[in-house]
């Protein structure tokens, strides 16, 4: 090293009059290469999440909705104070959702399992998110469980601009009667100048098992992949988020064969999606568990523009599942699995029995 040091200030010596001004030009080029190695790129980061909130009802019967099964209606006493602790939990995980690199809560989340507008308004209203001013958007399903899908937004950041509730008509294939599910919600609008495009869903159960009702789910990828190519159609280089319960792990023909999800963003082409959630999938990580077994049916796809590596407008940077300590059941039966809110009948003052999954975003600050 010292050697080359020395032949570097012989070559400046070359150029100059003497060895004196070669050392001074040699040290100003270690400056200004030290100086340019120092300076560092800022971004601005925004988290995007997805919660299903396990049966966040209220504790009114409404004779509108089929809300009579729920584990809400089903407890026999302090009704009120439960579902003031469900709310208070569902808010407190959202608070905390990729804010130890966002330092914020999430500018936009998904939710399922909602029964109404009521319950979504308690929850923006808590303690925990209410500095944070959400706004709303909300339509009610014709589900047969009485559950909706919505989307919450911090108005700080994000200007809906287009909101619809897109209907996902399904027939049970043995008597051909409808099948009334969850329909899917599209939202458009502005984060921060950049229009963006989120679709929320939570695709068909595995009720009767995962073959006899996959067909439901493919529907269900059929109408996003519809509601895609409309919005391609309008933009080629829109920026689409999908999220949502789907009920269906990555690898699934839903995802695979109908959206023609990728798992590795060096092969997503032109109008074609990325699933961050598949790598995560194949190292055995799961936002779910159900005998023993871990599913990630909760999953956020981005389309081909937000992995382009322009930050001069928001591009993906990372995903995740929302796994922490406090989320997890600690003993019993179920331990180490997501923590629920509703068991056996009663309530455990605990979360979800999905954990949260995320993405997050970055922009460059000039």
């Amino acid at each position: 090293m010292i050697s080359y040091l020395i032949y570097t200030i012989i070559i400046l010596k070359t150029f100059f009059s003497n060895y004196h001004i070669a050392f001074i030009f040699f040290f100003l080029f270690l400056f200004t290469l030290k100086t340019e190695g120092q300076t560092k790129r800022k971004f601005k980061i925004h988290t995007m999440a997805f919660y299903n909130v396990e049966n966040l009802f209220d504790t009114i019967n409404d004779p509108n909705k089929n809300d009579e099964a729920s584990p809400m209606m089903e407890l026999k006493s302090a009704k009120t104070e439960i579902y003031k602790k469900k709310v208070k939990n569902m808010a407190s995980a959202i608070s905390k959702i990729g804010a130890n690199t966002s330092k914020n809560t999430p500018v936009i989340v998904g939710l399922s399992e909602v029964e109404n507008r009521k319950v979504i308004e308690d929850l923006i209203k808590d303690p925990n998110l209410i500095s944070k001013d959400y706004g709303i958007v909300h339509f009610e399903s014709p589900d047969e469980r009485g559950i909706d899908v919505a989307l919450i937004y911090q108005k700080a950041f994000f200007n809906p601009l287009d909101k619809s509730s897109h209907e996902l008509k399904l027939r049970n294939s043995g008597n051909n009667k409808r099948d009334y599910t969850r329909d899917v919600l599209l939202v458009s609008g502005y984060l921060e100048g950049d229009l963006i495009h989120v679709l929320v869903n939570h695709w068909p159960s595995r009720s009767g098992g995962e073959a006899r009702s996959r067909t439901k789910r493919e529907a269900a990828a059929g109408l996003n992949k519809q509601l895609i190519d409309s919005l391609q159609k309008q933009d080629s280089y829109a920026k689409i988020f999908i999220m949502g319960d789907m009920n269906d792990n990555p690898n699934n023909s839903s995802l695979k064969n109908i959206l023609k999800t990728k798992g590795d963003k060096r092969k997503v082409g032109f109008k074609e999606l990325f699933n961050p959630m598949e790598p995560m999938f194949k190292k055995g990580l799961g936002s779910n568990a159900w005998r023993d077994a871990w599913s990630l049916f909760d999953q956020i796809i981005i389309s081909k523009p937000l992995l382009e590596e322009n930050y001069s407008s928001f591009r993906f940077y990372k995903a995740g599942i929302f796994n922490e300590q406090f989320l997890i059941t600690k003993k019993g039966q179920y331990k180490g699995y997501p923590f629920r809110s509703f068991s056996w009948g009663g309530f455990t003052n605990g979360f979800s029995d999905h954990f949260p999954v995320y993405v997050h975003l970055i922009k460059e600050i000039k």
